[in-house]
Parts: structure tokens; sequence; C-alpha cells
């Protein structure tokens, strides 16, 4: 992890996508994500940004303040910016080294429910079977 390497500080930028629920949903992640974070001992502070990536980092990005970059997306098979080269792009646009690591999504709760209730009725005997007829009605 790259603050066990050093003492580093972090600055996190959650794009507010319209398809990831746009700026309110944007904020709810960031401050999530932030009190994650600090509670895992990170120094970090954090902002939404606009909805393009590339936009987002553009309007952050500062070579006097930020060493490298960290991208994070989902994996390829669900990620549109992770097939349109987001990391090579951040990369050429800034010229800072590009860490790319892969987020898995949240799984959806999994809904279940106590089996019906069952009607007791006692425990049957091998030789019980044999009640069952025979016996004419007075």
């Amino acid at each position: 992890m790259r603050a066990q390497r050093a003492s580093a500080a972090f600055t996190l930028i959650i794009p507010a996508t319209p398809f990831g629920g746009g700026r309110a949903a944007a904020r709810a992640q960031l401050t999530d994500a932030l009190e994650h974070l600090r509670a895992a001992g990170l120094e970090v502070d954090g902002s939404v940004g606009v909805g393009d990536p590339i936009s987002a980092v553009s309007d952050v990005w500062d070579p006097k303040r930020f060493d490298e970059i960290i991208v994070s997306t989902l994996p390829i098979r669900l990620s549109k910016w992770l097939n349109a080269g987001l990391p090579d792009r951040v990369q050429r646009l800034t010229g800072a080294p590009v860490t790319h690591v892969v987020s898995q999504p949240p799984k959806p709760a999994v809904q279940t429910v106590p089996p019906p209730a069952r009607e007791k009725l006692g425990v049957m005997s091998p030789l019980s079977v044999m009640s069952w007829g025979g016996h004419k009605q007075p």
C-alpha cells in the first residue's frame, strides 16, 4: 500500500457522473470514503469533481502539490472509463506516475426469509403404518 512506503497525504476526487447518481451520490460516496480512509489512519481530504474524470483530474492537478495519481475503476467488463483508457489518458495529461487500482462493485444485499412454519405431526415409528387401516367405524 502506498501509505506504508513513506509518509503520504491523499486527495480523493470523485467525479459526479450522471450514470453514477450525480452530485448527491458522489457527495455521499465521498463522505463515506473519507470516513473509512481516515479510520485506517490515512491523511486524506477530498472533493466532488465534474462528471468527466479527465476534467476532474485536470481541475485539481498541480505538479507542485502531488507526486503521483492513483486511479480507481471498476473491472474492465463494467467500466466505461477503463474501456476509454482512463489511466493512460490521465498519465498523458499530467505527466505524473499513475497507479491503476481495480475496485469491485458493491454486492447487493441478499434478501432472506425464514422457512414457512410446518405443522408438527409427531414422530412416526416404523410400525405405526399398521394402524392406518383395517379399523371399522362403529
